[in-house]
């Protein structure tokens, strides 16, 4: 086990038709399929797709930290 750790954070969007905080979890769920020892996240930025003059979908920028393996 090493003495310190090394993390890396990548760029997501999650989105959702139901609210950001459903955005954020079909994010972080989908980044969990593939990348392993995630740590936390950032939201950056909040936007929204509109049709016909409604809310269809929330969309949710997130940065997304995990550790480096091994590290």
């Amino acid at each position: 086990m090493s003495d310190h750790h090394t993390y890396k954070k990548i760029e997501v969007v999650g989105s959702s038709k139901s609210g950001t905080d459903d955005a954020i979890r079909n994010a972080i769920a989908e980044c969990a399929k593939s990348i392993k020892h995630l740590e936390w996240f950032e939201v950056i930025d909040t936007r929204g797709h509109i049709v016909d003059g409604q809310v269809a979908h929330y969309q949710v920028t997130l940065k997304v930290g995990f550790r480096i393996e091994n590290s």
